[in-house]
C-alpha cells in the first residue's frame, strides 16, 4: 500500500533510486539527508565588502587618528579616498602628519650601546661570577664586543672598504691606507703584545718583527700575508680577545705585570685600557669607512681611558723634550694676555 503522494520509481518500485524496497527492510525508519555544504566552502569568491560611507564631518574628525595611524583599514581607505576629493581636508591632514613627527622623534633601529652593560650588570648582580673579570679589564672586553657586533654583518665589500689610519710620529702626522680587514689585522698583532705577556700564543707565529713596537709588528704581519687580509682575520682576533680576558680573570691582582711595547712598558692594567682605547678609535675608523654610526664607550669606561691618557701625557712630553722635539718654534712661546696663541698651564687634581 502506497502513502499519499508517493510515486513509483523508474522501475515501478517506491524507492528513490530504484532499489529502495530491496535495501530497506521491514521497520526501517525515514532516511536522513546529508548535511549541505556551506556556500563559503564551494570555491566561489565571496562578495566584496561594501565601502564605508561616512559623512564629511565624520571623516574630518578621523583625520587626527589617521595621522597617528590609529584608524582601521576601512576607515583609512575612506579617509584617503576623501582626501583626494576635499582640498581643505587634504591640507589639514598634511599639517597633522607633520605635527605627529614632532610628538616623538623616530628612534634608531640600532640597540643602545649601553644595553649590553646594563644586562650584564643585572645578571652579575643576581649571580656573581665565581672568577670575576677585573674592573680594569672590562673596558677591553666591552669594546672588543662592540666592534665584533659591528663586523658580524659585513659582506666582502665592507671588509675591503678603504680605511685611512692617522697618527702622530716625531714632529708631524703620519697616515697609512689599508682596509677594514687590515685594521682588524693591526688590532690582532698589537693585542698580541698583551697575549705574549700573559703567556699566550703570539699571533705573528713564525713571522719575525724587527722590534716589539706596534707599527713594526703590524708591518711584519701585513708583509707576510700572501694576500690582503680578508674576513678570515676576524675569528683569530676575536678568539685572542676572549683568551686575553679569560686569562686576565685568573691572574687575580696581577695588574702590575709589565707589558712591553718595544720602546716602553706599561703595567697590565694600563695596557688593557690602552688596547680598549685603540679598539674604540679604530672601530670609529671602520664605521666611518662604511658610513655607519658608532657611539662612544660608556662613561665609566671612557673615564678610565681619559685617566690613562692624562697619566701618560707627562712622560710623553718629557720624552719629546729629551729627543729635541718639544723645543719652541719661531714665534715666542709666551705672548701678551689677550693675544692669539697665548698658552696657559692648568694643573688638574
Amino acid at each position: 500500500m502506497k502513502a499519499h503522494g508517493e510515486d513509483d520509481g523508474p522501475d515501478g518500485h517506491g524507492g528513490h533510486d530504484g532499489h529502495g524496497d530491496d535495501e530497506a527492510g521491514p521497520g526501517t525508519g525515514a532516511r536522513i539527508p546529508l548535511p549541505r555544504a556551506s556556500v563559503e566552502d564551494g570555491g566561489r569568491a565571496l562578495p566584496e565588502a561594501a565601502p564605508v560611507a561616512l559623512e564629511h564631518q565624520v571623516l574630518t574628525s578621523l583625520l587626527g587618528a589617521w595621522a597617528l595611524a590609529a584608524c582601521s583599514a576601512q576607515e583609512t581607505a575612506a579617509v584617503e579616498d576623501h582626501l583626494g576629493q576635499c582640498e581643505a581636508c587634504a591640507e589639514e591632514a598634511l599639517r597633522l602628519r607633520e605635527a605627529v613627527t614632532l610628538l616623538q622623534r623616530p628612534e634608531s633601529l640600532d640597540l643602545d650601546p649601553a644595553l649590553r652593560t646594563r644586562v650584564l650588570d643585572g645578571c652579575l648582580e643576581r649571580r656573581p661570577p665565581r672568577i670575576p673579570v677585573p674592573e680594569w679589564a672590562t673596558p677591553y672586553d666591552a669594546e672588543t664586543a662592540r666592534l665584533d657586533a659591528l663586523l658580524q654583518d659585513f659582506g666582502d665589500a665592507e671588509w675591503h672598504a678603504p680605511v685611512r689610519l692617522r697618527w702622530f710620529e716625531d714632529d708631524g702626522t703620519a697616515s697609512r691606507r689599508t682596509t677594514v680587514a687590515g685594521v682588524i689585522a693591526h688590532l690582532l698583532t698589537v693585542d698580541g703584545t698583551v697575549a705574549v705577556a700573559l703567556g699566550l700564543d703570539d699571533p705573528l707565529g713564525d713571522i719575525t718583527a724587527p722590534s716589539r713596537a706596534p707599527a713594526a709588528r703590524t708591518e711584519a704581519y701585513w708583509r707576510a700575508s700572501h694576500y690582503p687580509p680578508t674576513r678570515a682575520v676576524r675569528a683569530p682576533w676575536r678568539g685572542q680577545g676572549h683568551s686575553i680576558v679569560r686569562t686576565v680573570a685568573f691572574t687575580g691582582d696581577a695588574g702590575g705585570m709589565p707589558v712591553s711595547y718595544g720602546d716602553f712598558e706599561l703595567p697590565l692594567r694600563d695596557a688593557m685600557l690602552d688596547r680598549a682605547f685603540e679598539c674604540w678609535v679604530h672601530a670609529e675608523d671602520i664605521a666611518e669607512a662604511v658610513d655607519y654610526p658608532y657611539e662612544p664607550p660608556s662613561a665609566r669606561h671612557l673615564n678610565g681611558m681619559i685617566d690613562l691618557a692624562a697619566r701618560m701625557l707627562p712622560g710623553v712630553l718629557a720624552a719629546r723634550r729629551r729627543a729635541g722635539l718639544a723645543a719652541p718654534g719661531d714665534r715666542p712661546h709666551l705672548v701678551a694676555a689677550g693675544e692669539p696663541g697665548r698658552s696657559l698651564r692648568l694643573e688638574i687634581e
